[in-house]
């Protein structure tokens, strides 16, 4: 971490500043980032991590690379209003209902970002075996500039971004337990990220990344399209 506690920015040498209720606001070109390491209170954030993780239906996904199928490397659990599909990595995910659970922290989200959200995608990482390839939330569903608010419970995590043409611009993150991280603007457009994978002792760790589904794409008979593939 940088002076103060903040998050350290790779390659960016202009510090975060910092904003009301505890608020750091993420100095990144084209593109917008809002950090709160305390969105949920230490209690708070222990107890929606019981219940998300004994509550959810955890599925373990199998996606198609070069014609060999391999399994996720993490679960999931895809949940939202009444319509709001979203395919990604060519599977088309229907939405489970909204739980207590997921209501209130949805609620916090919004209240947070100042945004609506109508879905959320669920990622259980059991170890330090379990993570996430480079990507951006930039499929067509989410809309021309996606607000995605990503919820931490758990073992922290290193979070990792990059510029898509301007490689050096880099942001590492360690999404502390009850934090809430807000891309918005140009960023899905501009920066990928990732989770990587570590031999480091990790615990579990359940990361909420709640969206605006605006556009579901299917076709006719009710089949999603295909959509760039999510990496592993």
């Amino acid at each position: 971490p940088g002076a103060g506690g903040l998050p350290r920015a790779v390659g960016l040498p202009v510090p975060s500043r910092m904003m009301h209720r505890g608020c750091q606001v993420l100095d990144i070109v084209d593109g917008a980032a809002r950090y709160w390491p305390a969105a949920f209170p230490p209690a708070e954030a222990d107890a929606l991590f019981v219940r998300l993780r004994g509550d959810i239906a955890w599925r373990q996904e199998e996606i198609v690379i070069f014609g060999e199928r391999k399994r996720v490397p993490r679960l999931v659990a895809w949940h939202g209003d009444p319509g709001a599909a979203y395919t990604y990595s060519g599977v088309l995910h229907e939405p489970q209902p909204w739980t207590e659970a997921l209501g209130s922290i949805r609620a916090r989200a919004e209240t947070l970002s100042g945004s609506v959200f109508n879905a959320v995608l669920l990622n259980l990482y059991r170890s330090g075996a379990d993570g996430m390839g480079w990507h951006a939330d930039d499929e067509p569903e989410l809309g021309r500039n996606p607000v995605v608010a990503s919820v931490s419970l758990g073992a922290p995590r290193r979070f990792r971004m990059r510029h898509r043409r301007r490689r050096e611009l880099t942001q590492d993150l360690e999404l502390a337990h009850g934090s809430l991280l807000l891309m918005e603007g140009a960023t899905q457009h501009h920066w990928v990220h990732a989770v990587p994978k570590t031999a480091r002792p990790v615990g579990e760790r359940i990361n909420l990344t709640f969206r605006r589904v605006v556009a579901p794409r299917v076709r006719a008979g009710g089949q999603g399209l295909s959509t760039p593939r999510r990496p592993l």
